[in-house]
C-alpha cells in the first residue's frame, strides 16, 4: 500500500524535474567555452528521470510518441557509418557517435515523460529568452569598451565574441526575437511585462544587425517574411502588414547608418565575393573558402554519389581533394563544406541524405495540419541555417537543435485546458 501511495505521490513531480535538466540544457548552451559538459549533463538527467518514470508506472504516451521517434533514425545513420569507416579513423567515429547521441536520447526521453503544464514550457521558453537576453548585453558591452578594434575586425571577417559562438548565438537571436513577437501575439499580458517583452525582444532586433552574422541577418529577415506571407494569407489586418512592411525596410536602414559593424560587414562581403575566382584568395577570405569547400564537394560526391565517403573519414579525404585539384589552397585553410545538405551528402551518399531529409522534417509535416508557429519558425532557422553551416556537426548547434524542437513539439500535443498560451 506505501508503494503505491509513493507512487502516486512521486507521478506528478516528473515534469518538474524534467523541466529542471531541461534548463540544465539551456543553460548548457551558454557555457561551452567553460563548463562544456553541462548539456550532457542535462541530458543524461532527463533520460534517467524518462526511464524511472516508465519503471515505476510502464507508461508511455500512447500514440503520441510517434510524432517524436522518427528523428532517432538519425542517429543510427551515424551509427551505420561505420560500416564505411577507415579503420585507422575508428576513434573518430566513435567520437561522432558520442557527439550525434542527442538526435536519439532527447526524443526517447520526451515520448516516454508525462505531459509537461504549460507553465513548465514556458518557464524552458523564458529562461532561453532571457540567457540570449543577457549573453547580448555582455556581448554589446564588450563592443562598447572596444569599439574601433572590433569595428576593424568585421573588416577582416573576424566577428565580436559571443557566448555561445556567433553563428549559433545569431541563430538563438532570432528564435528568442521570434518567440517575444509571439508571446506578444498570443498571450494577454499585464501592461509593464508587455513592455519589458517589447523592449527585449526590440534589443534582440537591433543587437542581430549589431553583430552582423549573415546567418543570423538572413533567419531573421526570413522568419519576418513568413510573418508577412502568413498576416497576407490569414488576416485582414492591413494595418499590421504595412507596419511589419516598414519595419523590414526601416531596421536595415537605421543599422546601415547607426552600427560600423553593419556596413563593415556588408563591405567585408562585397570584397570577398568579388575574390571568389582567385583560387588563392580561399587562404585569406572566408566567403571564397566556402565556395572552394563546396566545389571539392562536389567533386567527392562524383565519385562516391549513393554512400558517401564516411564521415570520420573527410578530413582525410578531404586533404587529398583539396591537394590534388586546388594547390593553391594552403593546409590550414582546408574547410568542410559549410552546407549541411552538401556536408551529409559527401559523409553519407544520395541514400544518407534522403534518409535525413525524411526522417529530421517529419515532426514539422507530422504537426503541419496544427500551424504550430514556434516549430515553423524553428524549422526555418534550421533550414536555412543548413545553406550555409554544417549547424548539427558540433556539440551547441545539435542541442539547441534537438531540444527545441522537443519542445516545440511538446505544446503541441497537450490536451491541457489553460487560459494562457502555450508555446507551440
Amino acid at each position: 500500500m506505501n508503494s503505491i501511495l509513493n507512487k502516486r505521490y512521486l507521478k506528478p513531480h516528473f515534469p518538474l524535474v524534467a523541466t529542471s535538466f531541461c534548463s540544465l540544457i539551456i543553460a548548457g548552451l551558454f557555457t561551452s567555452s567553460f563548463f562544456r559538459i553541462l548539456p550532457s549533463i542535462g541530458i543524461i538527467g532527463l533520460l534517467v528521470t524518462a526511464l524511472i518514470y516508465f519503471l515505476l508506472y510502464r507508461e508511455t504516451r500512447n500514440k503520441e510518441y510517434k510524432v517524436y521517434i522518427p528523428i532517432t533514425v538519425i542517429f543510427f545513420l551515424h551509427l551505420s557509418a561505420g560500416l564505411n569507416t577507415d579503420e585507422a579513423n575508428r576513434l573518430e567515429y566513435w567520437r561522432d557517435v558520442l557527439l550525434q547521441s542527442p538526435f536519439l536520447l532527447l526524443p526517447v526521453s520526451f515520448a516516454i515523460l508525462p505531459e509537461f503544464p504549460a507553465k513548465y514550457l514556458r518557464w524552458l521558453w523564458i529562461f532561453f529568452c532571457v540567457l540570449v537576453l543577457a549573453s547580448a548585453i555582455v556581448s554589446t558591452s564588450n563592443y562598447l569598451q572596444h569599439v574601433e578594434q572590433i569595428n576593424e575586425q568585421y573588416l577582416r571577417s573576424k566577428i565580436m565574441p559571443t557566448e555561445p559562438d556567433h553563428i549559433r548565438f545569431s541563430l538563438m537571436v532570432t528564435l528568442a526575437s521570434a518567440f517575444g513577437v509571439l508571446w506578444i501575439y498570443n498571450d494577454k499580458l499585464p501592461k509593464a511585462k508587455k513592455v519589458s517583452i517589447i523592449a527585449g525582444t526590440i534589443f534582440l532586433i537591433f543587437f542581430q544587425h549589431l553583430l552582423a552574422v549573415r546567418s543570423g541577418l538572413i533567419t531573421m529577415y526570413a522568419v519576418a517574411a513568413l510573418a508577412w506571407l502568413w498576416l497576407l494569407v490569414k488576416s485582414n489586418s492591413y494595418k499590421r502588414i504595412i507596419l511589419l512592411t516598414f519595419v523590414m525596410i526601416i531596421i536595415p536602414l537605421i543599422s546601415y547608418l547607426i552600427f560600423p559593424t553593419f556596413r563593415n560587414k556588408f563591405t567585408n562581403t562585397r570584397e570577398d565575393v568579388s575574390k571568389v575566382n582567385k583560387i588563392e584568395s580561399a587562404n585569406n577570405y572566408s566567403l571564397v573558402g566556402r565556395v572552394y569547400s563546396y566545389k571539392v564537394a562536389y567533386l567527392i560526391i562524383k565519385e562516391h554519389p549513393w554512400f558517401g565517403i564516411g564521415k570520420a573519414d573527410m578530413d582525410s579525404e578531404l586533404a587529398e581533394y583539396y591537394k590534388k585539384n586546388f594547390p593553391a589552397i594552403r593546409h590550414k585553410s582546408y574547410i568542410k563544406p559549410h552546407n549541411q545538405f552538401l556536408y551529409n551528402l559527401v559523409a553519407y551518399g544520395i541514400v544518407g541524405l534522403v534518409v535525413f531529409l525524411v526522417f529530421f522534417f517529419m515532426p514539422c509535416v507530422q504537426l503541419w495540419s496544427k500551424l504550430s508557429p514556434i516549430l515553423v519558425v524553428h524549422y526555418t532557422i534550421l533550414t536555412l541555417s543548413f545553406l550555409v553551416e554544417y549547424t548539427l556537426e558540433t556539440q551547441i548547434g545539435l542541442t539547441f537543435s534537438i531540444l527545441f524542437i522537443m519542445l516545440a513539439i511538446e505544446g503541441n500535443r497537450s490536451e491541457e485546458e489553460t487560459h494562457t498560451w502555450k508555446p507551440a
